[in-house]
């Protein structure tokens, strides 16, 4: 496990990260976390007092890299742009764990998996999770629907939901 203290950052103008709010892991701090990669990782361990796991750190191309706080996470340390924050940092090698029901239902729509299966893990995990999250069997299950059907119309992530949320408004 890493200790180290950082500082709450947030992105201006940064393409897709604009509005993003992060903590830096210096290049020294990275490689103790994982020698040698230049690609992206998960963690797990403390921020402040709250346990997280399978947090993605991403590279930023001169050897640090950021961890990404969802507002939820800001949330739960309660602190904002400008806070330190303690973190206590160690890879997390556990595999990401894709929603069984996902899963069960991919296996009757072939091209549909197939094409679920070419993407990354953490793609994958970004329809998992909106899953999962549904407070209801019925939101689930249009969830998986829209899935299914957005792997088999190649669509990403955010088509997929930009065409959700037109469906919804008409």
């Amino acid at each position: 496990m890493v200790q180290f203290s950082a500082v709450i950052q947030q992105f201006e103008q940064q393409g897709e990260k604009t509005g993003w709010s992060y903590i830096t892991i210096p290049s020294d701090i990275a490689s103790q976390l994982k020698p040698g990669s230049k690609k992206s990782f998960r963690v797990k361990g403390k921020l402040d007092a709250h346990l997280i796991q399978q947090q993605a750190l991403l590279p930023m191309g001169n050897g640090d890299f950021i961890l990404p706080l969802k507002a939820s996470l800001r949330k739960a340390i309660h602190k904002h742009k400008g806070a330190m924050l303690k973190c206590s940092l160690a890879e997390d090698i556990k595999p990401l764990q894709v929603s069984n029901e996902l899963v069960a239902c991919l296996q009757d729509a072939p091209k549909a998996e197939k094409k679920f299966k070419e993407m990354p893990p953490s793609h994958q995990m970004y329809y998992s999770n909106w899953i999962e999250s549904a407070k209801t069997v019925h939101t689930k299950a249009k969830r998986i629907g829209l899935t299914i059907l957005s792997m088999e119309k190649n669509l990403t992530f955010a088509e997929m939901l930009k065409l959700n949320a037109q469906s919804v408004n008409k």
